[in-house]
């Protein structure tokens, strides 16, 4: 295969991508991106049983992956680029020479990360930058530009980005990791279901704070957290409707006497005295001490005059 038949296959793989990043979200399941795509009846998985994955269909790699408890110690710097592991120690393995072949043609490659147990968050397109055999790694740019890399001659020099941008595409990635690994865990310990209304749909589902996280004890955490669908998150950060301390559900005095339709009447006034899911771990279910702030918080809550 020549390198634009290569490049063409990356470029439908990111397609599919996207598209399932906009019904699923940037965390995926392991099964839909082993599965992959069909491109002209020839199946293109995304990743594979090993960590450097190239399907057969390719003349390179096309994913790296990082397990959560791998056997290699991918990491992170400051600088926000990642350290990545040969495969094994042999530089001149035929995987490893796929990643020197991706950073010599500047080919973009799909970053897999393991945020809990068969769910990877993924990044594209990223780029192999750097090869250090002495370290038995290469170095991996989460954020460069494609055109920032393709060079006239292959090279071993890495790219120097630009620090504030590098400063700030650090912060962006950490913050966005954060967050995913927060809502799995959320999620996972209320069976991906709503805890008000029992909806299993995960792309309408969220993890709410119990207390906000511009509070000083809004803490990321799995007991500060409630797995919502958006209506009942919304409805439950504007104070339409209350939890009290002991996990039954309490819906706004105004809002019980309104006669709006079926979704009010049954969405949110049918919520009215019922106790929520609750997660089946005792140390995954709400902070007692953070829902009672809560709720004197709703208590406190103005209602419209009438």
């Amino acid at each position: 295969m020549n390198e634009a038949d290569d490049r063409w296959i990356r470029s439908a793989a990111f397609d599919w991508l996207a598209e399932q990043v906009s019904l699923h979200g940037d965390v995926l399941p392991r099964d839909l991106l082993a599965a992959g795509f069909i491109l002209k009846g020839v199946r293109v998985p995304i990743l594979g049983p090993q960590g450097i994955f190239k399907p057969k269909a390719m003349s390179a790699p096309i994913s790296i992956t990082t397990a959560l408890k791998g056997p290699y110690d991918d990491s992170f710097g400051n600088d926000m680029l990642l350290r990545y592991r040969y495969r094994g120690v042999n530089p001149n393995h035929h995987e490893n020479r796929g990643l020197r072949y991706a950073m010599a043609h500047a080919l973009p490659l799909v970053y897999c990360l393991a945020i809990v147990p068969g769910k990877y968050w993924v990044k594209w397109p990223v780029f192999v930058v750097a090869d250090d055999p002495s370290s038995l790694t290469v170095t991996v740019d989460l954020e460069a530009s494609e055109s920032s890399l393709l060079r006239s001659a292959p090279t071993d020099v890495a790219v120097e980005p630009d620090a504030y941008r590098r400063s700030y595409a650090a912060a962006q990635v950490r913050v966005r990791l954060h967050q995913r690994s927060v809502r799995e865990r959320v999620l996972n310990a209320y069976q991906r279901q709503c805890a008000f209304c029992h909806l299993r749909h995960d792309e309408l589902l969220d993890a709410a704070h119990i207390i906000p996280d511009s509070n000083p004890l809004g803490e990321p955490t799995v007991t500060n957290g409630l797995a919502l669908c958006a209506l009942h998150h919304s409805a439950f950060d504007r104070q339409f409707i209350g939890l009290r301390p002991d996990c039954v559900i309490q819906v706004r005095s105004d809002i019980l006497k309104e006669h709006d339709g079926p979704t009010l009447a049954h969405a949110i006034q049918g919520l009215h005295g019922q106790r929520i899911l609750l997660p089946r771990l005792a140390s995954q279910r709400p902070d007692p001490a953070l829902l009672e702030l809560r709720y004197d918080q709703f208590r406190q809550t103005p209602q419209p005059a009438a």
